[in-house]
C-alpha cells in the first residue's frame, strides 16, 4: 500500500526538480548539488552510476565538453510514491568528444525520462536521493553519428573515429548496482 502523500511534499518535490532541472542548464553546479544530500546520478542505457560529488563533477563536466549548450524541454511531469517522474526532450549539440566518440557537431533531440527518487533521513527528513535516467541511446547515436553525410569523402576519417569510439564504449562492464537488483516487494 502506497502512503497518501501531502500536497506540501508534492509541491516540496516539484521545486526541487523543477529549481534542479533549471540550474543544470544554466551550469550552476554547486545549485544542482544542493538538490541532494549525497549526490548520485544513474544512467540505465549506458549502466553507469555517478556517485558522490567528485564523480557527479566529473558526470557534468564530461557531458557538458560532449554538449556545452544542452537544454530540455519538459513533457510531463508526474509524482508517484517515493518520486517525481519527469518525461522531456533533451537537446544540444555534439561540439566535443563524448567519451571515446569524436565531436560531429550534429544537433539531438532525444527523449528521456528521469525518476527523481525521494526518501527519508535519519531525522525523518525527505531528500533527494538519486536521478535515475532512461533514455535510447541508438537514438542518440543514430542522431549524432548518422548526420555524417558519407557521400562526402572528407567525411569518412571522421565516420571512422566514431566507429573506433563506439567500439570503445560498447560492452562496457555494467555498474553492480543496476545489476545485482532486488526482487520488487509486490505484498
Amino acid at each position: 500500500m502506497t502512503a497518501v502523500i501531502s500536497d506540501d511534499i508534492l509541491a516540496s518535490r516539484q521545486k526541487l526538480v523543477l529549481d534542479h532541472f533549471h540550474d543544470e542548464v544554466r551550469q550552476e553546479w554547486d545549485d544542482v548539488l544542493a538538490t541532494f544530500p549525497h549526490p548520485r546520478y544513474e544512467l540505465i542505457p549506458t549502466m553507469t552510476v555517478h556517485d558522490g560529488e567528485a564523480a557527479v563533477r566529473g558526470y557534468y563536466r564530461d557531458s557538458r565538453r560532449a554538449f556545452p549548450d544542452q537544454d530540455h524541454e519538459i513533457i510531463a511531469l508526474r509524482h508517484s510514491g517515493d518520486a517525481v517522474i519527469v518525461e522531456f526532450w533533451l537537446l544540444g549539440t555534439h561540439l566535443g568528444p563524448l567519451g571515446a566518440i569524436p565531436p560531429t557537431g550534429n544537433r539531438f533531440r532525444v527523449r528521456m525520462t528521469a525518476y527523481f527518487i525521494f526518501g527519508d533521513d535519519a531525522d525523518g527528513a525527505e531528500n533527494l536521493l538519486c536521478e535515475r535516467i532512461y533514455f535510447d541511446s541508438l537514438t542518440l547515436l543514430k542522431q549524432l553519428i548518422g548526420g555524417l553525410n558519407l557521400r562526402n569523402p572528407r567525411n569518412w576519417p571522421l565516420a571512422v573515429r566514431c566507429l573506433r569510439g563506439l567500439l570503445k564504449v560498447a560492452g562496457g562492464t555494467p555498474h553492480p548496482d543496476l545489476v545485482n537488483t532486488p526482487e520488487a516487494d509486490l505484498t
